[in-house]
């Protein structure tokens, strides 16, 4: 395991080896012995946190709202800083699912998060308490790599698949940092603009517009944690000036640009994931033959 400290806060980070079984996932374990209030910011992804420690994490996500144990958010959650998390000697395993295989994994699709924090027991009930009962067993975290592994192929294998011009569509999405013509996909799937918009707000949880807006922000906020200036990430990034990209993370995390790039919820992703975590954002099941001819190299 690796550790990274910020403040009081003791993390230790564990990685699998190797890549999973299914293409759009990635994992990495975590320690963490005093989590105080961590604001977890929006990612471009559906996040499993699967607990099994002598403590449990804590999710308030606003108005009073709080969940304990193993969760799933959906795509964006925490934007405006309405999200913050904390617990004692914590342990779990966190997965980001890619948008286009999360509908097969959880049984619903992430539309139906709602922006929420919701329980894995209320996703997938007894099969929750069983795997967190059996990362608690395990002698290691390779072990318990593969027990979630194998749990999130078979809920895959036997789910049901997004369309594959969504599917298309999401990854010319990730592939473009989130800077695309957003009016230009329908066309390009041959489906209508209504139909495309409906179909991929509802199977991926968000509108086109919105979902590249947020990867856009992803690709941003993590170069401002790299240490580069703001000026630099806007341009670099596509936001019309500094002042756009003030305004799109303030939106997102409810803090400027200064603060997020001092979070740790972002800080430790060069410890915890994968360099290539933008590809693997935009996995998937192959789309269509049609949607699929304008681009296969995302």
């Amino acid at each position: 395991m690796r550790t990274f400290v910020h403040g009081e806060a003791v993390w230790e980070v564990a990685c699998p080896p190797g890549p999973s079984l299914v293409d759009g996932v990635t994992m990495a374990g975590f320690r963490v012995h005093d989590l105080g209030a961590l604001r977890m910011v929006p990612h471009p992804a559906v996040t499993l946190i699967l607990e099994f420690g002598a403590g449990s994490p804590v999710v308030d996500h606003g108005a009073g709202r709080r969940q304990r144990g193993s969760i799933a958010a959906g795509p964006g959650l925490g934007s405006a800083g309405a999200v913050w998390a904390s617990g004692e000697s914590v342990e779990c395993v966190q997965v980001r699912l890619s948008p286009v295989i999360a509908r097969a994994v959880l049984g619903v699709s992430p539309a139906e998060l709602d922006g929420a924090v919701v329980s894995l027991t209320d996703l997938w009930g007894r099969e929750a308490s069983r795997i967190r009962e059996r990362l608690g067993e395990a002698s290691s975290w390779q072990d318990r790599f593969v027990l979630v592994d194998a749990l999130i192929a078979r809920r895959f294998a036997a789910g049901v698949p997004v369309d594959g011009e969504v599917a298309w569509a999401w990854r010319r999405i990730v592939g473009g940092r989130g800077v695309v013509r957003i009016d230009a996909l329908a066309g390009q799937t041959g489906w209508s603009r209504k139909r495309l918009w409906s179909r991929f707000r509802s199977q991926v949880g968000l509108p086109p517009k919105r979902a590249a807006k947020l990867v856009r922000f992803d690709h941003a906020a993590h170069r401002l944690v790299a240490g580069e200036g703001a000026a630099l990430v806007a341009a670099d990034a596509g936001y019309a000036d500094q002042s756009h990209l003030h305004r799109d993370v303030v939106e997102f995390t409810g803090a400027t640009p200064a603060t997020v790039a001092g979070e740790p919820f972002l800080a430790v992703d060069p410890l915890a994931w994968s360099a290539h975590v933008a590809e693997v954002l935009g996995s998937g099941r192959r789309p269509s033959p049609d949607a699929g001819a304008q681009d296969r190299t995302i």
